[in-house]
């Protein structure tokens, strides 16, 4: 892979195929000691890798994806680590899926999808380093010095100026905030978002200047229906669409997305925010198949070079299933059986020099 020292290709590799905790002992054993514990470990410390050095990586294989038709998605993720202790890395977040604040590690990452793969071109890991006290509860708390809305502008800013082409940016409600919405369209660049159904918008420019709003859930748009409003703070107007989701005849979810793509119709802004699930697929993949929380590391430099080598693992994994034609647990799978299978070989072969064994067979 351009850009990444042997060592560190050699332990994105070594995250594929183990199995259990990712350590420089673990690392140093399976190649026999070619490669000492010690200078795994120095690799890991000496310098911090980040954004700017996964671009480098992924950047050919971009090229050989992109698209002007691409998505660039945008979401975050909490990996839980209770046990660990914290630093500025390892702290609590608030996790939108189970609804509550975990400790553990946060990253936003930038999707590039697409027609046939999806890799990730930028990301940012939230690291609270400034303790304050919250005026309300008197409690003490650590907080990022950067928003976590900031960091979503500077992965677009980034993408933008590493010259990635797309049509759309896609993220969910967390991040359709007026300013967003703002700093996108101010980049000539066309979005699609969810809006929460108590989101209050004007049915046109003159309510907005009057303060005439209302909720979305209280407009009655029907389901393959476009209706251009106006957004608090949003001096432009954009296309709002309602999505309905069904289990058979029965309503099971609503789905309220706007758009500043005014040439938009409903089918096809429903069907390009689709695209965003592939960024749920990515979070399931790092963390199931590339070894993402099971780094023992302690320092924050270590354990953001873990966090880097297991995308650079992701990366290997999606070349390997447009190369095979399997997605990533299919090939996990393959390679954690084949190597059962040997364990399996070897371990007839000790049952056979046992004696007692033998005699109880």
């Amino acid at each position: 892979m351009h850009f990444v020292s042997p060592i560190f290709d050699l332990y994105s590799d070594y995250l594929l195929v183990n199995q259990g905790q990712t350590t420089a002992t673990g690392l140093s054993a399976l190649v026999e000691g070619k490669l000492s514990h010690d200078a795994i470990t120095r690799s890991l410390h000496q310098l911090t890798y980040g954004s700017a050095q996964l671009w480098q990586v992924v950047k050919p294989f971009v090229q050989q994806i992109a698209d002007p038709n691409a998505v660039l998605t945008l979401d975050d993720t909490v990996e839980h680590k209770p046990y660990m202790d914290q630093n500025p890395l390892i702290r609590f977040h608030y996790d939108h899926c189970q609804r509550v604040a975990l400790k553990g590690i946060n990253q936003l990452t930038a999707l590039y999808t697409g027609q046939t793969s999806s890799l990730p071109v930028a990301y940012a890991l939230i690291e609270k380093d400034l303790l304050i006290t919250d005026n309300k509860t008197g409690k003490t708390k650590w907080i990022s010095r950067v928003s976590k809305q900031e960091r979503f502008r500077q992965l677009i800013r980034q993408s933008l100026s590493n010259n990635l082409i797309f049509k759309y940016i896609l993220a969910d409600c967390w991040f359709s905030s007026a300013d967003n919405f703002t700093y996108i369209a101010g980049l000539e660049q066309q979005f699609i978002m969810p809006l929460k159904n108590n989101r209050k918008v004007a049915l046109s420019q003159a309510d907005q200047q009057q303060g005439r709003y209302q909720p979305i859930e209280s407009l009655g748009i029907e389901e393959h229906q476009c209706l251009a409003v106006w957004v608090t703070d949003v001096d432009f107007p954009l296309l709002l669409t309602k999505q309905v989701f069904k289990d058979g005849d029965r309503e099971q979810g609503i789905l309220y997305l706007v758009t500043n793509d005014l040439t938009a119709d409903p089918v096809s802004i429903q069907t390009q925010y689709a695209r965003r699930w592939k960024v749920e697929e990515f979070h399931k993949s790092i963390k199931s198949n590339t070894g993402y929380s099971r780094s023992p590391a302690h320092t924050v430099r270590s354990q953001s070079n873990h966090l880097f080598l297991s995308m650079l693992a992701f990366v290997k994994l999606e070349a390997l299933r447009l190369a095979t034609s399997k997605n990533h647990f299919a090939l996990k799978s393959l390679l954690t059986m084949n190597a059962m299978k040997l364990a399996m070989r070897d371990l007839n072969s000790l049952k056979s020099q046992s004696t007692l064994l033998a005699k109880a067979a």
